[in-house]
């Protein structure tokens, strides 16, 4: 099973300033409520127990956000609100099952999860990207099952317009396992349409298996001179380690941008 989940939080978030320029983009409310505690319920409904958030130094309020809880007390104390009494209790079940590393240098996606490296105890464990939000259906509960079935790597996959393939990491897919899953042959990042082996592209849901460590460690810096998970997981493919990619069935909301960040508090506050 798994249990283990990292969600790297060391971004800047440049693409929703001037909103960012203070406050982290994961705690900017949704229909009245932070990001990162829709990323947290999808964990929690899943089954997994302990996570790992990535976050620099200047992302220390998130921190703050579950741990200085004093505010709660002084109000609960003098007034007992059962909503305020509702959300501290969330606050505190949360508070248990984080714990927190640090990326303090933007050296990508592959150096903030080797930060988890030495907190990961079993053989996969579930990472999930903050600025992917996916209601109506879990994501992640949908992906366990997959894993459990083939015990392999699993990473959400969606279909995209074929005039888009080149703003995503595109599969080329390999045997179809069934209706919704494929076995990944490649990942192809942002190519041109004349090259995009699919229109499935990959979305910010990963099952990954703990050897990405020792790949992780070894590999050097590539675009833009980061440190990339796609890199990691394209040689950990080429190696014969068997990734899935997993057609979900719900809906995908794109928070990392203004205009998705909008169209994100709209649609939640239809469902």
């Amino acid at each position: 099973m798994i249990k283990q989940a990292i969600i790297p939080l060391a971004g800047l978030g440049t693409r929703l300033l001037p909103l960012t320029s203070i406050f982290p983009k994961e705690l900017l409310p949704i229909n009245g409520k932070p990001g990162i505690e829709y990323i947290l319920d999808e964990c929690a409904n899943a089954g997994i127990k302990k996570i790992i958030f990535i976050i620099s130094k200047k992302k220390q309020m998130i921190k703050d956000y579950f741990y200085k809880d004093s505010f709660y007390k002084k109000i609960i104390k003098k007034k007992k609100d059962p909503r305020v009494i509702k959300e501290y209790k969330k606050i505190l079940k949360y508070k248990k099952m984080i714990k927190f590393v640090y990326q303090n240098k933007p050296l990508g996606t592959g150096d903030a999860v080797l930060k988890t490296k030495k907190y990961i105890t079993d053989d996969f464990f579930l990472m999930l990207l903050p600025d992917d939000l996916i209601i109506k259906k879990n994501c992640s509960k949908s992906m366990i099952n997959i894993h459990n079935r083939y015990k392999s790597s699993v990473m959400a996959s969606i279909n995209v317009p074929k005039k888009t393939v080149s703003r995503w990491g595109i599969y080329k897919l390999g045997k179809k396992l069934n209706k919704n899953n494929y076995i990944i042959k490649d990942v192809i990042e942002k190519p041109s349409i004349s090259k995009a082996p699919s229109n499935k592209a990959v979305i910010g849901r990963y099952i990954l298996p703990k050897k990405i460590f020792s790949r992780l460690i070894n590999q050097k810096p590539g675009k833009g001179g980061e440190i990339h998970i796609t890199d990691a997981i394209q040689s950990l493919i080429q190696s014969n380690e068997k990734f899935i990619a997993h057609n979900f069935t719900g809906k995908y909301l794109d928070c990392g941008s203004m205009n998705g960040y909008i169209k994100s508090t709209l649609e939640i506050a239809k469902s």
